[in-house]
């Protein structure tokens, strides 16, 4: 029986968010797992709302659309909460991952949440990007909350791809700051 997970990425143009998206899905990839990545454009400017969305599978995917009905939600830039619906279509029993270094019980009373079966985890990505990249880049880190709350892709193999797809084009401190930085985005996340 296939087993497909639909992940949709909230942030705002220039952040990241579909390379972070990219990223897992390749991940997923190195695992055998099938997958699709891909942002949704439209006359954006940098700083402007945008979407990403992750597919991944245990089969070939047959569907081509962008994902209505999350069972995950990334939240990338927390400046959107409240300001666009991001649980839209989560399915109820969905998770939703928010950059914040607010508690999860805050978020999940802020987005109306309370009483409800959505996981609600929080990681603050971008303080740990500004302490180990020294740049308020979160996008990447996020995928090590995505990885702790799911378990989809193992965390070794997307430090390694991390590695692998940054070391061709970065100094290798900044490689490893990266790779330092989402190891922590991975083991600081706090749910609630």
């Amino acid at each position: 029986m296939a087993t497909m997970t639909e992940i949709r990425w909230h942030g705002r143009a220039g952040q990241g968010i579909v390379t972070a998206s990219e990223l897992l899905a390749e991940a997923a990839l190195k695992e055998g797992k099938f997958f699709q990545a891909f942002p949704e454009y439209g006359p954006e400017r940098m700083g402007a709302p945008i979407k990403a969305y992750t597919r991944i599978s245990s089969e070939p995917i047959e569907v081509h659309y962008q994902i209505l009905n999350p069972e995950i939600v990334v939240v990338v830039n927390p400046n959107l909460l409240g300001v666009i619906d991001v649980t839209e279509g989560l399915a109820e029993d969905g998770i939703l991952i928010v950059n914040s270094p607010d508690t999860p019980e805050d978020i999940r009373s802020k987005l109306g949440l309370s009483g409800k079966k959505v996981r609600v985890l929080v990681v603050d990505a971008t303080r740990i990007a500004l302490e180990t990249i020294r740049r308020d880049i979160p996008a990447t880190l996020m995928i090590g909350a995505v990885i702790r709350a799911t378990g989809l892709v193992r965390v070794e193999n997307t430090l390694h791809l991390v590695e692998e797809k940054l070391g061709a084009k970065l100094r290798a401190e900044v490689v490893q700051s990266n790779v330092t930085a989402l190891r922590r985005a991975h083991e600081e996340v706090k749910e609630g």
